[in-house]
C-alpha cells in the first residue's frame, strides 16, 4: 500500500506532486515492501517508465554516464565545481526524487538525501521514497516522525519548499 505525506503539513500537494504519487500507486503491486524485497535500484527500474511519462529524467545505470548530476557549486566561467547525483529530476529541475530501500533509516540515508537536495541548485522539492517496512521496523513511520519533528519544532529552516515522503 502506497502512503504519503507532504511536509510542511500546512500545505497540500501540487498537481505535479500528485502525478509523482500516481506513479508509485501504478507500480504498487511490483514495488510494495509488503510483498517484495527489492533494492532501491530495482524499485527505480520499475518506476522509470512511469516517471518518464511525466517527463522526469531518471537514472538508468550506476556508471557515471547514466547518473543525473545536479549542480551544487559553480566556479570560474560558471563551470560546475560540485554536484550531487539524483535518482530522478523533473524537466524544469525543481523536483528531485530519491528512492531508498534497506539503508533508508539504518544508515540514515534519508538525512543525506535531505542535505543533498537542500544544496542542489534551483531544487525546490524533494520526493523521498522509502519502504513502509524493512525487516522488523517501519521506515516510513521513522522518517515521518523525523520530518514531523523537524517541521513542527521550527528550529531548522530548510531551503526547500517541501518534502514529499512516500512509503511503498
Amino acid at each position: 500500500m502506497i502512503q504519503y505525506q507532504f511536509f510542511p503539513r500546512s500545505r497540500g500537494i501540487s498537481d505535479e506532486m500528485s502525478r509523482v504519487v500516481d506513479c508509485f500507486v501504478s507500480a504498487d503491486d511490483e514495488i510494495s515492501s509488503d510483498n517484495n524485497d527489492l533494492t532501491s535500484n530495482e524499485v527505480l527500474a520499475v518506476l522509470r517508465p512511469y516517471f518518464e511519462r511525466i517527463e522526469f529524467t531518471v537514472e538508468c545505470g550506476k556508471s557515471k554516464e547514466y547518473k543525473i548530476d545536479v549542480p551544487v557549486l559553480f566556479g570560474i566561467n560558471n563551470k560546475v565545481d560540485k554536484s550531487f547525483y539524483a535518482d530522478a529530476i523533473s524537466k524544469d529541475g525543481k523536483i528531485v526524487i530519491e528512492v531508498e530501500a534497506g539503508q533508508a533509516t539504518e544508515n540514515h540515508r534519508f538525512l543525506k538525501d535531505i542535505f543533498e537536495a537542500c544544496m542542489m541548485f534551483d531544487v525546490e522539492y524533494l520526493v523521498l521514497a522509502v519502504r513502509n517496512k524493512y525487516r522488523s521496523h517501519y521506515d516510513f513511520d521513522r522518517v515521518y516522525t523525523f520530518l514531523e519533528t523537524l517541521y513542527v519544532s521550527n528550529r531548522l529552516h530548510l531551503p526547500l519548499t517541501g518534502i514529499l515522503l512516500i512509503g511503498y
